[in-house]
């Protein structure tokens, strides 16, 4: 170092013991120098601190490194390294951070974080596979990919050893290593070893973990899994080797301790039925689960656990029933530990209680005799040389032997199931390379420390031995490589303890030596250990004991007490009860003692066979090995088989005894890092050279210490040797390697403090440039402000002085103004005084006058009226007097005339007058009476007669009834006559009743229709008051709608995501479609062409094609004839052949679809006509029922024939077709079309002709036979009445009289019937005949009476919509008047053009039908002309021979105008060379200057013209020969993006052209009039259109595959390692950071933003000039910068080493750049700059502040793209590049965190880099027309011909 700088100087940062904390910091407050005895401290907390010193006894405390070097991924990078360092670095990590991973060295350390983190997922061992280890952040998965990757580049296998105490994580860091290795070398075919070695890790941890008080999954085994793989490296197999099971735990367990979890899980789901042999309860109710007294494991299911251990046990092969014997063997376990044995005489012996439940289900459950177990559970046997004889044992003896048995069975259960895990992991193929995972036990340390922690022990020292050696090796090598002169390294070597352990006569022999002694005790053999190694350094004897002893390990002393050592290293099982077990029933239980060949030894090394013998039996070879042996050897032969491979570190560290969540105890984290080894390497990396540096970092970290002259060489290596030659004068401080510079301990932090001091002194120049700039800058503007206000002063004073002259001036002014004012107001006041005098004067004068006038007028009034008055009163008074005289005067006259007329009434002249009249009435009736008796005299004359000639005829019927009765021989007739007609009138009387009741019925069901229209009604107003209701509420959410948009907005995102979702599912099933078909090409080439054969599957006639769209319902359309013949084809080629055929599938689909509308069609008719009779019905019934009932039976009748009818005609017309389409099917040529045609319309002409006048002359027969019967009977009825004149009348049905019948041919009128007939057929024929009159009438009535309903109710509903639409004008009109005269004239205009928009549409519609009709009758007239076209082709056919038909092309060429209608034809033999001309020897550049998509064009003309000439066979034969051509072509060149651009353009042309004509009106709306007479004739390819539009899918999946491969390993290097902005990225102290032994040096080593900008540039550019469609080509770009964002973003959370102010900004201007290009490239709408939202707010939360919580609220708003974890894990790295920047504080973190749990984020931390966005191929129509296109020579196709 140089003289200036000395490290304990004042404000120097340092380290001091603590008895808490271990390390607390401290700060010097006064420089130390050299000698002293004291150094003066200051605490953290600002108490000082005098610290001593001494040479020897205290040495100076340790130094602090820098702040920035806290927090680093690897320990080795830390300028100072020692013990507190690295707890500091690791506390940090773990608590501020939440890093549980950290290299050191070679070394990973994790810390169990006691929670579950999301760090784990796929998406993350993707973004660690294929990277170096220093890449990345620490992470287990980086350790299983540097493992990984020397194994296939090294060809060496590899192990992970991974350990640590109990609950540190051992089994889950083993667990996601194999887990890594299972997802990166998944097996290559369909065994799924991947999985099946996935599927071990729960069984071995429900036989072999269990919870203890430092661990709830701990894993009381070793183990040792071997993953082999291929030469391709796939996993092929796998094998396991476990180590020292705790055997003990099984009969017992410590408090708050379980057994292991098999146990529980089996008695949690004891209530299975399969279960219910096994007679388990609670874990409670057995003493083998309940000795810790807690049964339960918060968190944990076991039923649940249980299941998942079945699924493994059945992926991994294991049946039914032998996980049922294992479960039986579990079971009898636990019952074995409820037997209770009970002491006899004094406790010499002992018994099993009578009826013992638990030993009987012991017995059962094995299979094994209950006598035999029950006896010697409680005696043994005893071998002497002379004989063998049955010892009791005493209950205790007989508890231990029982608990030994039960030890024993479980262990060898244990050892089954590994065996079998092993077979079923077992490959038949060639393992060329494996990678070892180590999960073993960390150095375990107790209060009691017994024999398992003696093994424990001994093997952690074997592999710290490893260790060691291992890393001095590396280190060694590091050296050499660079060429660094090589010092000798002092490490701790622990061969002397690993010695004391196992050499001869070591701790292990003695104990083996002690078992073989017959009366061997653990103190005897703890005697022999202090005899032998007492005077060894590793081996103390405690003083207060003597029978333990101290071994002093690498880690700590240690005391391990004797009792038990004996016991558990013979591991004894009596040979007795193991013989009963070999004699089970159960064969895997009696397999489980037969397979071994190393039995547990008995108490005595010599077991006789029989007690009759004399002679004992030779030694039992299977007793001869002890527990410890067998250790030894075991652990020899894990040891050899790591040296054999290149072994890689995960040491677990357990940060507290409490399970709290990152929550970091200091003590016990030392502890254990001194255990494991890690601080062992620190004091080995700092014993060298431990940070090094490459010269290009070490430039561009420190060249700010350098002088411009030094920066003039090129040379950076010399540039650098320069710089440390001046800067650190002593040259043994650092060595120049060819790669590296090495530097010891603390030199980085000098050359930190120097760059710091630079820096300062840098910072403190532009501060005094920029201060006094500042200054300046102030001056000049105070200088500036000063003139301002003097300028501004001098005016206001010079305003002042002019407004005062201003002021003066208006003063005189006012003054004369004021002046003259006041003098003319009071000449004007008193002017308008006088006037104002003047004015009253007058007016009263004026008045009086007015008033004499007045008053003469109304005296003169007043006179008028009193004399009129006067002169009236007098003439009333005159007129009375002279009335009253009058009245007086008439009186008297009235009596006088009164007395002269009585005296005139007395005489007899009066009476005379009276009776003169009376004489002339009398002689007028005297005459009348004489003219009636004249009349009545005639009437009775006439009366004779008539009775005389009735007479007369009734005796003439009577001799001719007399006559008949007489010929027929029978009196009776008449009486049965008489009785049928009486029977006839009951029959017509029960016809009225029922008539009477029907109409009852019906009223009754009127007056519930009525009801029903009532409540109907009164819901309609309900329905109506809610409508207004909904009304007012959406006008109220109209008035919100401003509100509601982010919501709409929201919900359409949702809407579109589900969208897309769904799209993604189908694209999913397509890749997964593509994928099987890869597969199936890879195993089957040949076949590959058959298994797919998509398209039209007809019948040997054409009769599909003919059929498809005839408009004719009798003739079999394709409802009937694709669909019959397809439900054909599935029963002939059965149901599994039949979905194979998409064509098939498509018409059964197809048909489904018309049957579904068909049928709601139908539906409508039913719901109208129900309608119409609830209609009909509600109106009163006609009284004839029984004559409607007679209309309908004719008219089923009527319709019947005309069913039955009309069916012949439909057979006769299916066979006419049938045969035209056989006689078609012969040839395919055609001649003379005009003649066939006319022939086949000629037949169909007649046919409907014949049709319809059958159905006249069915109608004209049955009315005509209706008629002549009436006449008949008619005539007959007035034959009998004109010869019976005088039969008395007979009751004849009355035939009602029909006013007016129109259109009904004349029925002649019927006379009445007045005479009953004589006979009673000739009663009935009339009878029948006035009924069937009477039917066809009421019929014909009906009839009239319906369609004047129907009329009726249609001017009903005319007037109804005539009502709502005056009423709605009415509206509109009180609407109009309502609103102002500019308003109404705007709403009158848009009325009127509402109105016109709504007859245009109507009219629209009105020629859409009359096209669409048009196009079908067209259509069909290209079916029958088709139709003549085969006829004719059969015709020619017998005349012509078969040769090629060149007179079909001549006639084409002579029908049509023009010569090139835009087809090419070939022939059949020429299709695979148009195919391997256009498509498989295509080559893109060589069409690159025609059109694009020249071969999309090429091939659809030639499939036009196939189309033309109606070759079905050729069509489909082209388009499936295209496809598989083009997957061919593609699957050959599946890594060339050219190629697959290319023809994803020409797949998604043709796919548009096969749209753009097919003649659907969809698709037909831009294409131009001579391109809709280019649509396809025939043939319907939607079948194809589908088929098309997936293989466009997987192609547009290929070419997103193979670019993504292209820009993948450029991402990283080009977004966030190259310097886009120069100087800018400052190289923080890395250290020891990247593993020469993971460094690939055969790719590139860095590529710029420019060359990945470059590269989308040339992307864009290939698939623009091969024509692909604008849309795809920005969903293209949007896939690949969903790539770009996903990969940068994933390494910026991976990587702490970018997490920088200075990565945030060139991350910004790189994004900015991706932005500009593309809109550059006019790519910006597609949606693509979208995607890189997460990295642009990445990198923007990288450079924002992270201080106050207006910071926390700004990033909160600001970063709404990135989730709350990728949130806090970006603040979490944030690294300041320099002392100057400042780090995220916790508390900063966790109010982020606060803030953000609103949100509902996905826990996942990284972007999925395989995801794959839903592609949606747009219709796009070309503009071109085919019959301008032009095909270069240069292809080679002058085998198509021009048409």
């Amino acid at each position: 170092m140089t003289g200036q700088y000395y490290p304990y100087s004042k404000f120097t940062r340092v380290w001091i013991p603590d008895p808490e904390d271990v390390w607390t910091a401290a700060e010097i407050t006064r420089d130390y120098k050299e000698g002293e005895s004291v150094l003066h401290l200051k605490r953290e907390d600002e108490t000082p601190l005098e610290y001593p010193v001494g040479p020897k006894s205290n040495p100076l405390p340790f130094l602090r490194n820098p702040d920035i070097l806290v927090g680093e991924n690897d320990l080795t990078a830390l300028s100072y390294l020692h013990e507190p360092a690295v707890l500091h670095n690791l506390r940090v990590r773990f608590v501020e951070s939440n890093h549980i991973y950290t290299y050191c060295g070679i070394v990973l350390v994790a810390i169990n974080p006691y929670e579950q983190l999301q760090i784990y997922g796929e998406e993350v061992i993707n973004a660690y596979s294929g990277q170096n280890m220093g890449d990345m952040d620490p992470h287990i998965f980086a350790v299983a990919e540097e493992a990984y990757k020397q194994m296939s580049r090294d060809e060496r296998n590899q192990s992970i050893i991974v350990s640590g105490e109990s609950g540190a994580g051992k089994t889950v860091s083993a667990k996601y290593a194999m887990r890594f290795f299972a997802t990166v070398g998944g097996s290559a075919n369909d065994t799924n070893v991947e999985e099946k070695v996935l599927a071990s890790s729960p069984i071995m941890e429900a036989i072999g973990n269990a919870k203890t008080t430092r661990n709830d999954n701990s894993s009381r085994f070793g183990k040792y899994i071997q993953i082999g793989f291929s030469r391709q490296y796939h996993i092929i197999g796998a094998n396991m080797r476990t180590y020292l099971l705790e055997k003990s735990r099984v009969v017992f367990q410590a408090e708050d301790e379980r057994n292991y979890h098999i146990f529980y899980q089996l008695c949690a789901s004891a209530s299975l039925p399969e279960f219910k042999d096994l007679s388990l309860t609670s874990a409670e109710d057995f003493t083998y689960t309940s000795l810790g007294e807690n049964i339960f494991i918060e968190g944990v299911n076991d039923a649940e656990d249980l299941k998942k251990t079945r699924e493994a046990f059945t992926l991994l092969g294991v049946k039914d029933s032998s996980q049922g014997n294992i479960f039986r063997i579990m079971a009898s376990i636990l019952h074995l530990g409820n037997v209770e044995i009970c002491s006899e005489r004094g406790g010499e012996s002992c018994r099993v209680l009578k009826d013992d439940a638990h030993l009987m289900h012991f017995c059962r459950l094995l299979g094994v005799e209950l006598k035999q177990m029950e006896h010697w559970l409680c005696h043994r046997k005893l071998a002497t040389t002379s004989e063998t004889y049955v010892k009791n044992m005493s209950s205790k003896e007989a508890a231990n032997a029982r608990d030994a048995l039960a030890k024993h069975i479980y262990a060898r259960m244990f050892d089954w199931i590994v065996e079998h895990i092993n077979r079923s992991l077992h490959t038949s193929s060639k393992q060329h390379s494996f990678i070892g995972v180590l999960d073993i036990y960390g150095f375990e340390t107790f209060e009691i420390n017994s024999f398992e922690q003696f093994c424990i022990n001994y093997a952690n020292e074997k592999l710290q031995q490893q260790f060691n050696s291992h890393v001095f090796k590396l280190e060694q090598e590091e050296y050499m490589k660079e060429q660094i002169p090589w010092t000798l390294i002092d490490f701790y070597d622990n061969q002397p303890c690993i010695d004391l352990i196992e050499a001869r006569l070591g701790i292990l022999d003695l104990l083996d030596e002690e078992c073989r002694v017959p009366k061997g005790t653990d103190v005897n053999w703890a005697q022999k250990l202090y005899q032998h190694h007492t005077s060894k350094a590793q081996f103390q004897k405690p003083r207060m004991s003597n029978t333990s002893f101290i071994i002093i390990h690498f880690a700590d002393k240690v005391e391990y007490q004797c009792e038990g050592f004996l016991e558990k290293n013979r591991d004894t099982v009596y040979e007795e009860q193991i013989n009963i077990l070999k004699a089970s029933q159960l064969q895997l239980v009696a397999d489980l003692f037969h397979e071994k060949d190393d039995a547990p030894p008995s108490k005595n090394s010599r077991v006789n066979v029989r007690a009759a013998k004399s002679t004992p039996r030779a030694p039992n070879k299977e007793h001869r090995k002890t527990v410890g042996h067998q250790f030894r050897s075991s652990l020899h032969l894990l040891m050899e088989t790591l040296n054999a491979t290149t072994p890689h570190y995960v040491r677990c560290i357990k940060p507290n005894d409490f399970k709290e969540p990152f929550s970091f105890d200091s003590s016990r984290a030392v502890q254990q890092l001194r255990a494991c080894g890690v601080l062992e390497t620190i004091r080995i990396s700092a014993a060298g050279y431990p940070s090094r540096w490459t010269y290009p970092d070490f430039f561009s970290r420190y060249r700010v210490l350098m002088k411009k002259s030094d920066m003039t060489s090129s040379d950076k290596k010399l540039v650098c040797k320069n710089l440390l030659g001046t800067v650190i004068k002593e040259p043994d401080m650092f060595q120049f390697g060819k790669t590296k510079i090495f530097f010891r301990a603390g030199q980085v932090a000098y050359l930190e403090k120097l760059r710091a001091d630079k820096f300062r002194a840098a910072c403190i120049k532009i501060q005094k440039t920029v201060r006094g700039w500042l200054q300046r800058v102030r001056y000049r503007k105070i200088r500036k402000t000063a003139i301002t206000l003097q300028r501004y002063g001098r005016g206001y004073l010079a305003r002042r002085y002019a407004e005062y002259l201003r002021l003066t001036r208006a003063a005189l002014v006012c003054q004369k103004q004021y002046r003259m004012v006041r003098d003319r107001r009071a000449y004007l006041r008193v002017r308008k005084a006088v006037v104002t005098i003047q004015a009253y004067a007058k007016g009263m004068f004026t008045r009086r006058i007015y008033w004499e006038f007045l008053l003469h007028h109304k005296a003169m009034i007043i006179q008028k009226s009193v004399r009129g008055w006067l002169q009236r009163k007098k003439f009333k008074r005159a007129r009375n007097a002279a009335i009253i005289i009058q009245c007086a005067f008439r009186r008297m006259q009235a009596k006088k005339l009164l007395k002269e007329r009585k005296i005139e009434a007395r005489s007899a002249q009066h009476l005379k007058n009276l009776n003169t009249g009376m004489e002339n009435k009398i002689v007028q009736l005297q005459r009348k009476m004489d003219d009636q008796s004249k009349e009545l005299k005639t009437q009775n004359v006439q009366l004779q007669t008539a009775n005389v000639s009735m007479g007369s005829e009734v005796n003439k019927l009577r001799k001719e009834l007399e006559q008949v009765r007489g010929q027929r021989g029978e009196g009776g007739q008449l009486t049965s006559l008489q009785d049928e007609l009486e029977r006839l009138k009951a029959e017509l009387q029960e016809a009225h009743a029922l008539r009477k009741r029907l109409e009852e019925e019906h009223g009754s069901e009127k007056m519930s229709l009525e009801q029903r229209v009532e409540e109907l009604e009164k819901e309609n107003s309900l329905l109506k008051s809610e409508k207004e209701e909904m009304n007012q509420k959406i006008l109220q959410q109209t008035k919100n709608s401003q509100d509601m948009d982010s919501s709409v907005s929201q919900t359409e995102v949702s809407l579109q995501k589900e969208l897309d979702a769904e799209r993604q599912r189908y694209q999913n099933l397509l890749k997964e479609i593509s994928r099987v078909e890869q597969k199936y090409e890879n195993l089957k080439e040949e076949l590959s062409l058959t298994k797919f054969q998509p398209g039209h599957m007809r019948n040997p006639s054409n009769q599909s094609s003919l059929e498809s769209d005839s408009n004719y319902p009798s003739v079999s359309t394709s409802e009937v004839g694709d669909t019959e013949d397809s439900v054909q084809l599935v029963e002939e080629m059965g149901v599994e052949k039949a979905a194979m055929d998409i064509s098939l599938f498509m018409k059964l689909q197809k048909r489904v679809r018309e049957l579904e509308q068909e049928r709601k069609r139908l539906q409508t008719s039913v719901d109208k006509m129900e309608e119409l009779a609830k209609h009909k019905s509600s109106e009163p019934r006609s009284p004839t029922s029984e004559l409607e009932i007679a209309d309908l039976a004719y008219n089923n009748l009527k319709r019947e024939e005309l069913e039955s009818e009309n069916k012949k005609l439909k057979n006769n017309l299916n066979d006419l077709r049938k045969s035209i389409a056989e006689r078609a099917a012969q040839n395919n040529s055609s001649n003379e079309l005009q003649d066939g045609y006319n022939l086949l319309l000629s037949q169909l002409k007649s046919a409907n002709e014949e049709l319809d006048a059958r159905k006249e002359e069915m109608l004209i027969l049955r009315t005509q036979i209706v008629k002549n019967a009436q006449l008949q009977e008619k005539n007959q009825q007035v034959q009998q009445s004109n010869n019976a004149p005088e039969a008395p009348e007979a009751e004849v049905p009355e035939v009602p009289e029909v006013t007016e019948v129109p259109e009904v041919t004349e029925v002649p009128e019927v006379p009445e019937v007045t005479e009953v007939p004589e006979d009673k057929e000739e009663a009935l024929k009339a009878y029948q005949g006035l009924t069937e009159s009477k039917r066809l009438l009421e019929a014909q009535l009906q009839t009239q009476s319906r369609q004047h309903k129907d009329e009726l109710e249609a001017l009903h509903t005319q007037i109804e919509l005539l009502k709502a639409d005056i009423e709605k004008k009415q509206e509109i009109l009180n609407y109009t008047m309502s609103l102002s005269p500019e308003a109404q004239v705007d709403y009158s205009v848009q009325q009127e053009i509402t109105r016109l928009t709504n007859d245009n549409l109507d009219l629209k519609e009105l020629v859409e039908k009359l096209e669409k009709n048009e196009r079908k009758l067209k259509k069909q007239l290209r079916i029958y002309m088709k139709k003549v076209q085969e006829l004719e082709a059969s015709q020619a056919a017998a005349l012509s021979s078969r040769s090629r038909p060149e007179l079909s092309r001549q006639v084409t060429v002579q029908r049509k105008e023009k010569d090139f209608e835009g087809m090419l034809e070939y022939y059949k033999e020429d299709e695979a060379l148009l195919a391997k001309t256009l498509i498989t020897d295509m080559k893109p550049n060589t069409v690159s200057a025609t059109v694009p998509c020249l071969p999309a064009y090429i091939l659809f003309m030639c499939i036009r013209h196939a189309d033309y000439i109606n070759d079905d066979e050729k069509v489909e034969s082209l388009l499936t020969s295209t496809i598989n051509s083009v997957k061919k072509v593609l699957k050959k060149n599946s890594d060339d993006f050219e190629t697959t651009s290319f023809w994803l353009a020409n797949t998604s042309r043709l796919l548009h052209c096969l749209k753009q004509y097919s003649g659907d009106e969809v698709f037909m709306t831009q294409n131009s009039p001579k391109q809709n007479e280019h649509c396809l004739k025939n043939f319907d390819l939607a079948e194809y259109r589908q088929v098309l539009s997936d293989l466009s899918i997987q192609i547009y999946q290929q070419l997103i595959k193979v670019a993504e491969g292209i820009i993948q390993p450029m991402i990283v290097s080009a977004m966030l390692e190259s310097e886009s902005i120069p100087s800018l990225a400052g190289v923080k102290p890395m250290g020891y950071r990247n593993r020469s032994s993971s460094m690939d040096t055969d790719g590139p080593s860095s590529y710029t933003l420019e060359a990945l900008i470059r590269q989308l540039g040339q992307f864009h550019s290939i698939m623009r000039d091969h024509g692909l469609d604008p849309e795809i080509v920005g969903q293209v770009v949007r896939q690949l910068f969903h790539c770009i964002n996903a990969v940068t973003l994933n390494n910026l959370l991976l990587r702490k080493d970018v997490c920088s102010w200075s990565t945030g900004m060139q991350l910004r201007y790189n994004t900015s750049q991706l932005e500009e290009w593309l809109r550059g490239n006019n790519l910006y709408q597609s949606k693509a700059a979208a995607i890189l939202e997460p990295v642009i707010q990445a990198a923007q939360l990288l450079q924002v502040k992270k201080k106050t919580s207006q910071d926390a609220e700004a990033i909160c708003s600001l970063c709404i793209a990135l989730t709350t974890q990728q949130i806090v894990k970006v603040l979490n790295l944030y690294t300041p590049l320099n002392e100057f920047e400042e780090r995220v504080t916790v508390s900063f973190i966790r109010d982020i965190q606060t803030r953000l749990q609103v949100r509902n984020d996905p826990p996942q931390l990284l972007i999925d880099t395989k995801h794959t966005f839903p592609v949606l191929f747009p219709y796009t129509p070309s503009a071109l027309s085919l019959e301008t296109l032009h095909i270069p020579a240069s292809l080679g196709l002058d085998f198509l011909v021009r048409v």
